[in-house]
């Protein structure tokens, strides 16, 4: 291997161990988490936007006693509750990082192949994306755990979501190469992250599912699509890769790309403290008939 190389696959390693760090169950730069003991719920937001940098959070929420999924976006003061229908995910190419040219990364892909990955552990300049079922009526109301589904992924490439596991293990959530739908579970009145992993540039829409039993013993469902753009395109393009009455009802498209299946491992601290994460997310189950 010529020095350049060496070089460029430490460098590479090296972001890769950066970016898979410890899960991580609670919000930073002190913004309260979205439960019962946030003060006064936050306001629903109108208009499209884009987010690249920060945190947000998608989950569960009463909106006027609709039960119904949205994204809880903390990059405004007071934090704002927006229809997924109505934000765009930006996966800068600050995100951008090359499978290294070395053995214990083979896992990722060929040496030099691309990875857009949002991480567990929030990073400046790159989108902090978690889930929650923190909402006050939910974290109140809901019991045990909201199960979440992922019922379909239309994209260029692969994705992956997944928990950096305890001894290194990962935890794969929902890949997109394998059967749909996948299902997991989420802990009443818990906030987690973890990593998010897409293979190619381009648009990305997952179809989500979120659905409950409240304790009075009625069932709750709702159905939405969250909208990622990767890489350098203009990110406002990805409104346009569904029609919205789509987006809102999470029509179950054809699986992504067929691109082979990936493989991940947590790194250094990660192997101690993932714990906590793996315990909020109370099961994953094999994929549904």
């Amino acid at each position: 291997m010529t020095g350049p190389r060496i070089r460029r696959a430490a460098a590479s390693a090296a972001a890769l161990a950066l970016t898979l760090g410890p899960a991580v169950p609670a919000h930073a730069d002190g913004t309260p988490a979205p439960g019962a003991g946030s003060g006064a719920a936050p306001a629903t937001g109108t208009g499209r936007t884009v987010i690249g940098d920060g945190h947000i959070d998608m989950g569960p929420r009463f909106d006027h006693g609709t039960w119904t999924v949205q994204i809880r976006d903390d990059t405004t003061r007071p934090a704002t509750w927006r229809d997924t229908s109505d934000v765009v995910l930006q996966v800068k190419d600050t995100a951008r990082i090359e499978v290294p040219d070395s053995e214990e990364f083979g896992f990722l892909g060929d040496p030099g192949d691309a990875v857009w990955l949002l991480p567990q552990v929030q990073q400046d300049g790159v989108l902090w994306p978690g889930w929650n079922s923190q909402e006050p009526q939910v974290a109140a109301n809901v019991e045990r755990e909201v199960t979440w589904r992922l019922t379909g992924v239309e994209g260029p490439g692969d994705f992956v979501l997944f928990l950096n596991g305890s001894f290194g293990t990962p935890k794969v959530l929902f890949d997109s190469t394998k059967e749909f739908p996948q299902e997991t579970g989420i802990e009443a009145n818990s906030h987690v992250h973890g990593n998010w992993a897409f293979t190619a540039p381009g648009t990305y829409l997952l179809d989500v599912r979120m659905s409950a039993v409240t304790k009075d013993g009625r069932s709750h469902d709702s159905r939405r699509t969250l909208q990622f753009s990767v890489g350098p395109q203009p990110p406002r393009k990805a409104f346009a890769a569904r029609p919205p009455e789509d987006r809102e009802t999470g029509a179950e498209p054809k699986a992504a790309g067929s691109s082979a299946p990936l493989w991940w491992w947590g790194i250094g601290a990660a192997a101690v403290t993932a714990g906590l994460a793996i315990g909020l997310v109370r099961r994953t189950r094999r994929p549904t008939d």
